[in-house]
């Protein structure tokens, strides 16, 4: 019986680009070890429109997602949590935190999302890949 999928949350400061993407890839790439969410510190209205434009590019659809206050999140049912918003968590983690610096795109020209995206799709995958190999294995009958 194969192992439970760990629980990870993205978090960045208004989880309206780069948190977004996060969780997109982590549901697009690695539904079979994780379930993925996503947060901000401080909120904003809604996600980029840019931000959707360049997942789209991926053909992920960002398009059904609201920015999700941190403040309403259980923090305890997380087993990893990512933080990219380059600032000190507001509260005592229950969990490992992993910390990724990836530039905030918020305002910048479509490249720079682009870039964003891709730097993110990238370590989406190097985590995934990482979390397969620590899943159990299942043994022979």
């Amino acid at each position: 019986m194969p192992g439970e999928k760990k629980r990870v949350l993205f978090l960045c400061i208004g989880n309206s680009c780069r948190s977004p993407m996060a969780e997109g890839f982590a549901r697009a790439y690695g539904s079979d070890v994780l379930e993925a969410s996503s947060a901000g510190l401080a909120p904003a209205g809604v996600v980029q429109p840019m931000t959707k434009k360049v997942m789209r590019a991926r053909n992920i659809s960002r398009d059904e997602q609201f920015p999700m206050d941190l403040q309403i999140m259980d923090l305890k049912r997380f087993d990893l949590i990512v933080n990219l918003s380059g600032c000190e968590l507001p509260f005592t983690p229950l969990c490992p935190v992993v910390e990724w610096a990836v530039r905030d795109p918020i305002g910048a020209k479509e490249s720079v999302y682009e870039q964003v995206r891709d730097e993110i799709e990238s370590r989406v995958i190097r985590l995934v890949l990482e979390l397969r190999r620590q899943a159990p294995q299942p043994r022979p009958s």
